[in-house]
């Protein structure tokens, strides 16, 4: 029995010196390793040292260039974490110097013993910097006994090359117990305690004082504990203290007694054991024996032999190997009918193993189908008669392995009456293969070694009635190998071997490492040795190479060893450079034979590669990835995801078993926060570094469904559909909609637009007639399609008759008028099934498509005029026709332009400080009644004119309030619905207000030439403004005559743009911008021209963003 108690840490104090007897590493063997990466001191590269001495370890690491703590762990072999080991035999140290920022690592080995020997690795990492270090431990024994200790005593005897102490604590570590904390106690002798104890209390003893190896405890006590002789009336020789057996064998309690006609009582944990098959109890003379046959784990326990009141004691200890399976199970591949054997060989002999279909274990009472079988170590699953149901994968499990086999069965197709036998035969004798098969007409052809076998002088085929014959004479060396009939046109093969007596043989194990015939994957690190199994006569000689060069060393890191009919090669440490092709050669006078192994260093594998966001969801994202190039020449058995937030430095572990796919689907996400992903890759060796970073992703939800899904319009081949936008859109946005549609019945949809329908309604065309269509539709993100919005029923694809009519708005149902130059857009709405033909006409003549356009539709009719002119003015009719059905509808379209000048104005009577003006309509009224006329006078002195009355509706005027002494001359404008004529009509006489009464005669007066050139008083000042806040830039200047003033931007005259506003009162010039954006900014120019000159000035306009401003 074992019993586990989890080693506690000793806590070691900073700075301690080696205790005597202790050798620190950097004074062993081996000089310092090469100082590199972030390691200033390393452990030495090779140490011996003594058994049962202390040992410690140091490691150095400068931190002056890491952003923060760096991480230190101590491995042993490959990925041996001695971290969990800590305790009584392993101690770790770490102290940090912070004058010179130097972290100090320690580890310390109490009493070393022969198990600690091997490779160490110690590894240093912080974020984004790695770096490690080996050394090689070899432990030589003691010069002389040490004392005793009891943690380096209890070692194994037993245990061959896994020597060592056995340490439990890392099982134990779930419990996670808060422990109180212990009283400190004067030390206690355990030997006096076990000494004088019951060996019903060594359990208790040993589990208080942590040790682990029962066994060995009780094999110790025994040699130390002297026994003294006591007298005892019953027993002449008592029991031994302890007794071993492994599992499955038998094992014999011996004593003797006194009176050897006394009776005894055998005891199993204090109950009495009655004679079985299983216990068998013996008296002969004075000698008592209890024989326990094919022990168990029941039979570990402690038994008593009982003569009276006198008893002697004794403990049964059962060992159980865990069972191993040294023979894998092969794949068949049968015909129905055919028996199958599933064969594995383990460890044990008795062992007991499971067998599985699929995920279904096997039973012998349940699956009468199934037969079990075991001989020895050898086990078999039987199927008597396989049948298409049989397919699959079938596995068998022992509490220390796992195998399967793949089983393919076909239909049975042709019978194989008498099956081909493996011969044996010697040089120049005849080998003749021999088969049947059920059908005489089948025809066949013979493979040795995969490689079809032709006739030739020596080699002869026939094929009589059933049968098919193979006849090899004067058998070579060659000939040896596995020859197979296939049939023709059959999925059946008859397989037999030749064997060759003479030549020399190579004899390869499959078994192991050797995953094939030919390949053995051994990991880094590792000793590989490969015992091969030689046959012939006289004894071969064998050579060892790889490639082209011969390994001939016996002794070294790379060996070949010679023993009797074996070759055994060894690779200890096996590294990268070691992987290839190896042959091993034997000849001897008879032939030779060869072999090639290729040995494949398996390692940890490269990280994945090109992980992406493939789909996101509202809380949740679909990431996928590359597998990586290089698997570490393992099986890849998964992966390990992680996140963080964009930004942060924490990564959350997403799996903690190991996932299979390279597809995941993130969950529990934020949504609007960027996540970034990495992978791990995971095989049988380890895990891999993280791959890089994937890009930044937002988890972003998709839309609800649209709403109001109905039926627009139906016809016989297609459906028009209408719905609303979804009432949920979210931060994806809406990309467009999908329209799909299935017949009553079916279950499969058909998508009707091959792009995203942006509008909210659509056409389903191609519809069968008839038929019983339900329709669906969904909104499309970048997130991914939302649920459907399904009709309630389906719809039938069937016209309905509908007699054609035209709904002709209520502002075409009088005259359309339009000025010269505008566009006309006219959509005249009609109703018809099926879908009628339009036709416009004008004047009652067809429509000229050159002047105008007419785009006709299932619901419309639309006449369209980019440019309106005169001639475009008419009667339009529009008729719509559903075969000998029609409906008509006119539009009176008008094109109006402005009208010409008044024709004969003059002025026909002047008195007092009055003029009559008279004149005759237009000849061109612009198409449109006149509205009114413009009359304007000026004097002829100054010639500036004045307007005398404005839409004045008759064709004359009196112009009153005129200036006596002057002359007046007259023009008038004609006025319609499109604004004043472009020209207006001067008065063909003038109107002279003669003077009355006294006349003054004025002096000679000499007018001021009051002429100047533009001159700015006020200049334009540099701004800075806020986009999107209207704003404005003035100036002031004076010029006579009045200057003509140009803004311009950039030296670009601003024209006539929305954008800006320009303004002059008094001399006072003023530029509003309307909410300048930031392509608003330049250099602004305000330019005053007049006949004597020009001026200008000038300014910088910056226009910046709101956020630019705030302050930082």
């Amino acid at each position: 029995m074992i019993f586990i108690h989890p080693a506690e840490p000793q806590p070691v104090q900073d700075e301690l010196p080696p205790a005597d007897g202790d050798s620190e590493a950097d004074g062993e063997e081996g000089g310092a390793q090469e100082l590199t990466g972030l390691f200033v001191e390393k452990p030495p590269l090779e140490v011996t040292a003594v058994a049962g001495s202390d040992i410690t370890f140091i490691a150095k690491v400068d931190s002056t260039t890491l952003t923060r703590k760096p991480t230190m762990k101590w491995l042993k072999g490959k990925w041996m974490d001695l971290g969990s080991k800590a305790g009584k035999h392993m101690q770790f140290k770490e102290t940090y110097d912070r004058n010179t920022k130097i972290y100090t690592y320690e580890m310390k080995i109490i009493k070393v013993v022969a198990g600690d020997a091997g490779g160490y690795r110690c590894e240093v990492s912080a974020k984004d910097k790695c770096d490690s270090s080996t050394f090689e431990i070899s432990v030589e024994a003691a010069q002389q006994e040490a004392p005793a200790d009891i943690l380096s005593s209890f070692k194994r005897a037993d245990a061959g090359e896994d020597e060592g102490d056995l340490d439990f604590s890392a099982l134990l570590k779930a419990a996670k117990k808060k422990k109180r904390p212990e009283k400190e106690e004067p030390a206690v002798d355990v030997w006096e305690l076990l000494k004088n104890a019951h060996p019903s209390e060594y359990e208790k003893i040993a589990f208080e004082h942590g040790i682990t190896d029962l066994r060995g405890m009780l094999k110790r006590l025994k040699k130390m504990k002297v026994v003294e002789p006591k007298h005892s009336e019953a027993f002449l020789k008592r029991l031994d203290s302890c007794y071993s057996v492994e599992k499955g064998k038998k094992i014999v309690l011996r004593c003797e007694v006194v009176d050897p006609d006394v009776q005894v009582k055998w005891l199993k944990n204090g109950q009495e054991i009655k004679p079985s098959a299983k216990y068998v109890m013996e008296s002969l003379g004075n000698v008592r024996t209890l024989t326990i046959n094919r022990t168990s784990l029941a039979d570990d326990a402690a038994y008593e032999c009982v003569v009276g009141e006198d008893k002697c004691f004794t403990e049964v200890f059962v060992k159980e190997p865990p069972v191993t399976i040294t023979k894998l199970m092969d794949d068949y591949h049968v015909v129905v009918g055919e028996r199958v054997e599933f064969e594995i060989e383990v460890s044990e002999e008795g062992a007991h193993v499971m067998w599985y279909f699929e995920d279904v274990e096997l039973h012998k009472d349940k699956d009468s189908k199934f037969r079990f079988k075991k001989d020895g170590k050898k086990h078999w699953l039987i199927i008597q008669e396989a049948t298409l149901e049989d397919i699959g994968m079938y596995h068998a499990w022992t509490n220390g392995g796992h195998t399967k086999g793949e089983l393919e069965v076909e239909e049975k197709q042709l019978e194989v009456l008498q099956d081909i036998a493996d011969l044996t035969v010697r040089a120049t004798d005849q080998a003749m293969f021999k088969c049947e098969v059920s059908d005489d007409k089948v025809t066949g052809k013979w493979f040795k070694d995969g490689v079809e076998v032709l006739p030739s002088d020596r080699i002869k085929m026939s094929h009589i009635g059933r049968f098919h014959r193979l006849i090899i004479d004067d058998v070579k060396p060659e000939d040896a190998g596995d020859y197979t009939f296939v049939p023709d046109g059959y999925a059946l093969s008859l397989s037999a071997k030749l064997n060759f007596l003479d030549p020399p043989k190579i004899h390869l194990d499959t078994t192991g490492n050797m995953v094939s015939q030919n390949t053995i994957i051994v990991v880094a690190g590792n000793k590989l040795r490969l015992d091969v199994e030689i046959t012939g006569e006289p004894a071969p000689t064998c050579v060892w190479s790889k490639g082209e060069q011969a390994i001939t060393a016996t002794e070294g890191r790379i060996r070949v060893e010679a023993r009797k009919d074996l070759s055994c090669f060894v690779i200890e440490g096996a590294e990268r450079e070691d992987e290839g092709n190896y042959t091993i050669c034997v000849t001897n006078p008879a032939g030779e034979d060869k072999a090639m192994l290729f040995v494949k260093i398996v390692d940890v594998p490269d990280p994945p590669e090109d992980v992406r966001c493939l789909s996101v969801g509202e809380d949740c994202a679909n990431i996928v990835w590359e597998a990586p190039k290089f698997d570490g020449g393992a099986k890849l058995k998964g992966y390990l995801m992680e996140r963080k937030k964009k930004g942060s430095s924490r990564w959350t572990k997403l799996n903690f078993d190991v996932y299979e796919s390279t597809t995941y689907e993130a969950k529990r996400m934020i949504e609007g926060v960027m996540y970034e992903m990495r992978v791990y890759a995971i095989n049988s060796i380890g895990m891999s570094p993280p791959s890089i970073s994937s890009k930044p992703f937002m988890p972003i939800a998709p839309t609800s469904e649209p709403t109001r899904l109905s039926v627009h319009d139906v016809t016989d081949n297609s459906c028009s559909l209408k719905w609303l936008a979804p009432e949920k859109i979210g931060a994806g946005g809406l990309d467009g909609y999908v329209i799909e549609y299935c017949k009553e019945g079916d279950t499969e949809w058909v998508v009707a637009n091959q792009e995203l329908c942006e509008r909210q309604g659509f056409v389903v065309r191609g519809l069968p007639v008839g038929e019983k269509i339900n329709f669906r539709v969904v909104a499309v993100n970048i997130a991914g399609r939302s649920p459907p919005a399904t009709l309630g029923q389906p719809v039938t694809i069937r016209e309905i008759m509908e007699h054609p009519k035209i709904r002709l708005p209520r502002d075409l149902r009088t005259k359309y008028i339009r000025k010269v130059g505008e566009k006309i857009n006219l959509t005249v709405p009609f109703q018809g099934k099926p879908r009628p033909v339009a036709t416009w006409f004008k004047d009652g003549k067809p429509l000229d498509e050159k002047m105008v356009s007419v785009r006709n539709s299932n619901v419309d009719s639309i006449l369209f005029i980019r440019s309106a002119e005169r001639e475009h003015s008419g009667t339009y009719e529009l008729v719509l026709k559903i075969e000998n059905m029609e409906d008509r509808a006119n539009v009176v379209i008008r094109i109006v332009d402005k009208p010409g000048p008044p024709m004969n104005v003059k002025v026909t009577d002047v008195w007092g400080f009055n003029a009559a003006l008279e004149w005759d309509p237009p000849k061109d009224d612009g198409n449109t009644e006149i509205t009114g006329y413009t009359i304007q006078k000026a004097d002829m002195k100054t010639k500036d004119w004045f307007t005398v009355y404005e839409h004045n509706r008759r064709t004359n005027c009196t112009a009153s309030d005129l200036i006596m002494g002057n002359e007046y001359m007259f023009r008038v404008y004609s006025e319609n619905l499109c604004g004043l004529s472009e020209e207006p009509r001067m008065a063909k006489n003038t109107a002279v207000i003669a003077k009355t009464g006294l006349e003054h005669k004025q002096k000679g007066f000499k007018e001021k030439d009051m002429s100047c050139v533009p001159k700015f008083t006020q200049p334009l000042v540099d701004r800075t403004v806020v986009a999107g806040y209207s704003t404005a830039i003035s100036c002031a200047v004076k010029g006579n005559p009045k200057p003509k003033i140009v803004w311009m931007k950039n030296k670009m005259i601003i024209g006539e743009d929305p954008k800006f506003l320009m303004r002059n009162n008094q001399g006072v010039l003023t530029l509003n911008i309307r909410k300048p954006g930031t392509f608003d900014g330049g250099r602004y120019t305000c330019k005053a021209v007049n006949e004597l000159g020009t001026d200008e000035v000038e300014c910088q306009l910056d226009v910046r963003l709101a956020k630019d401003l705030e302050p930082k």
